[in-house]
């Protein structure tokens, strides 16, 4: 057996799988856990809460486990977490969501050549990634800045804790804004701009490098006292492996908490268009794609604000009214803006509410302007994948929301896959820690998964090209650029708008 351990910014899950991907009957278990967000757009974990969450997840499967060989472990992307010099949390998690940095973007703007840091790092300048959450420690919390021995993420706790040693995977370090990934080292140039020195960041490590548990939790989990543990990869890469999104022939589509479309490719390094952002799987290939900070979120949001019906209900009725006019026009921003624009300041915003609007008319045009934000990256995403090519829809929020499942293939024009895998990540990260065992000979084709064929309705579709259209509009009224693929920093375009 394998044992998967996903950490999401919602929750922590452990699972246990077969060589082979399947999950085994009974051998998972979830703790869910909410971030601290804050009305200057902070977004934070406890880093104990989510240790904690870990270990017990841990604890709940393994009766269930046996002979275990392996490890796989992946944690969300992009999360800045500070240690002292014994390598204890000192700091909170500061979330990809955070956009409290949103000043310090402006501030490296203003020095640095965004395109050229793109090419290295395949990030642009933003709120979601390290160089810019760093510059702004530096300018508002020195003191607690200057505590901080290293810097990493969760994914380094978990390894110094249990395992003795932190790394840093070349999928996390990809992603952090600090990673020359063609030269597969820490970015000299970035880190300056950070104010960082290398010694202050974790060694690095390949998804083929596994641990063995120490003392004392080998004696908490003797079953795991000899398997093989591996260091974590980022959730969105192991998300494309467990729905079988492996190379250019599909692309993975994801809403869970937040939402995002993705493609592994072993292509040689390019710049990702702008809009995009490329990281890595593992030092051979890369994945390419675009981020939201809003997903599941929005009809978490909606539902709490709105006080809508139980979900059976508010489901029936979003499939009642497909084809309804609301008139209205959403920007989802609630935790800022990632793809396409990368708007730091970027917030929600509703127009063309009346007396006649609804609860379920905001709910279906909140859902609707997610899928045509997903919509916006997959027409960039569409040059780097295969003629024929597949989309492949995943997430525990469309599970629940056929109709948005629907909504997100009329919004792109062309049928989806909906995986009927439930837990992509964890399915991933089991999968990957197989193959580094040597155990999973034929990576491509076993992991390839069947789904639910949801057909584009070309009359729906007409309909959401308006309504992209109007959205672009109100994002250039309230943010400036464009939202779409020729989007550029908003930033740059207009000031920051009051409130």
């Amino acid at each position: 057996m394998i044992l998967a351990l996903d950490i999401g910014s919602s929750s922590a899950r452990a699972a246990l799988y077969d060589e082979a991907g399947t999950p085994v009957p009974g051998g998972g278990k979830q703790i869910e856990y909410r971030a601290r967000v804050t009305a200057d757009g902070g977004a934070e974990h406890d880093a104990a809460r989510l240790l904690d969450a870990a270990a017990a997840c841990i604890d709940a499967v393994l009766p269930r486990a046996s002979d275990l060989a392996g490890v796989g472990i992946s944690t969300f992307w992009h999360g800045l977490l500070g240690f002292d010099g014994e390598t204890r949390p000192v700091t909170p998690v500061y979330m990809y969501s955070d956009t409290r940095s949103a000043a310090a973007v402006d501030d490296l703007r203003r020095t640095l050549d965004d395109a050229d840091i793109r090419a290295r790092t395949g990030c642009p300048l933003h709120t979601s990634f390290w160089p810019a959450k760093l510059r702004w420690l530096g300018q508002v919390a020195p003191v607690v800045r200057a505590t901080v021995a290293r810097w990493g993420s969760i994914g380094e706790l978990l390894a110094h804790e249990w395992l003795g040693e932190g790394v840093t995977s070349v999928s996390m370090a990809s992603a952090t804004g600090l990673f020359d990934q063609e030269r597969r080292a820490w970015d000299r140039a970035m880190l300056a701009a950070a104010g960082v020195d290398e010694r202050q960041l974790f060694p690095l490590s390949d998804l083929h490098q596994g641990a063995t548990l120490r003392a004392p939790w080998a004696a908490r989990w003797p079953a795991l006292r000899d398997a093989r543990w591996f260091p974590a990869v980022g959730d969105g890469a192991a998300s494309n492996i467990g729905s079988g999104c492996t190379d250019r022939e599909r692309i993975a589509i994801n809403v869970g908490t937040s939402a995002a479309a993705r493609l592994v490719t072993d292509a040689p390094l390019a710049a990702p268009p702008w809009g995009l952002w490329r990281y890595r799987l593992d030092a051979r290939r890369a994945v390419a794609g675009g981020s939201l900070s809003e997903g599941g979120d929005v009809y978490a949001w909606c539902a709490e604000t709105l006080a809508l019906a139980e979900p059976d209900a508010v489901e029936r009725a979003l499939g009642a009214a497909a084809d309804a006019d609301h008139g209205l026009t959403v920007l989802p921003f609630l935790a800022g803006e990632r793809s396409t624009g990368w708007s730091g300041r970027a917030r929600g915003a509703i127009a063309g509410l009346s007396l006649a609007t609804t609860p379920i008319d905001i709910l279906r045009a909140s859902l609707e302007s997610v899928a045509l934000r997903l919509a916006a990256i997959y027409d960039l995403l569409v040059p780097l994948a295969a003629l024929g090519h597949e989309v492949v829809a995943s997430g525990g929020a469309l599970m629940r929301s056929g109709a948005w499942a629907h909504m997100i293939a009329d919004a792109l024009g062309r049928p989806l896959l909906l995986s009927r895998e439930r837990e992509a990540s964890s399915r991933g990260v089991a999968l990957l820690a197989a193959a580094a065992l040597g155990r999973l000979a034929d990576f491509g084709s076993t992991v390839r998964v069947e789904g639910l064929r949801i057909e584009s309705d070309p009359r729906r579709h007409e309909r959401f090209r308006a309504l992209r259209a109007r959205q672009d509009a109100l994002y250039r009224a309230l943010v400036g650029g464009t939202a779409g693929p020729s989007a550029a920093p908003a930033s740059l375009h207009t000031p920051e708008l009051p409130g």
